[in-house]
């Protein structure tokens, strides 16, 4: 690898070598040998451009802030539609509602009618609201996280915004139970 000799280049084959071809062949090869060395040497003139790049983006930088936003906009859409475990409530406080009535005799048609639709109606509107303050937290918490962790590192738009689509759509199901919960809004209708 270092220097190379007369028998190595097959000059010797044509004849007599000097030591002027001796020589030129030693500083050909020398030269060879630091211009393959030198992109790999550890002091070149490279290490200041190094300093000077662009950090390398880790892939999962907001993996977690952007699941956590997508979770809060489909907890907050499932507050508006309603849920499985919701409809499952107001089927059940049905249930318990229709037993109550049945066992006593002497009910009125207006505790009937709280009994089986209005417990069933409030049993909803809970695990809505339930799943709206899921929402709204989720949301917030996902807004609020740039701020303690590393403010250098922007928060992507993408994430924000459904960040606030969760917010929002939190909000709005929390206010719509509330109202579905005290009957506000689509009460009983009134026994006559």
């Amino acid at each position: 690898m270092g220097t190379k000799t007369a028998d190595e280049t097959g000059a010797e084959t044509a004849g007599t070598t000097t030591d002027d071809e001796k020589a030129a062949v030693t500083e050909t090869d020398a030269g060879d040998e630091v211009t393959a060395e030198a992109p790999h040497s550890e002091e070149s003139a490279d290490e200041p451009a190094a300093e000077h790049r662009a950090p390398v983006e880790d892939g999962s930088a907001g993996v977690g802030q952007g699941a956590g936003a997508v979770v809060s906009a489909a907890l907050g859409f499932v507050s508006l539609t309603g849920s499985w475990i919701g409809t499952l409530a107001g089927a059940r406080q049905t249930l318990v509602g229709q037993l109550q009535t049945s066992a006593s005799s002497g009910t009125t048609v207006a505790k009937q009618l709280e009994a089986i639709y209005g417990d069933a109606w409030q049993a909803t509107a809970l695990w809505a609201g339930l799943f709206a303050l899921a929402a709204l937290v989720t949301g917030v918490v996902v807004l609020a996280r740039p701020a303690f962790g590393s403010p250098a590192r922007p928060q992507a738009a993408w994430i924000k915004s459904v960040s606030w689509a969760g917010v929002v759509l939190g909000v709005i199901g929390l206010l719509l139970a509330v109202l579905k919960y005290t009957d506000a809004l689509l009460g009983l209708p009134p026994a006559s």
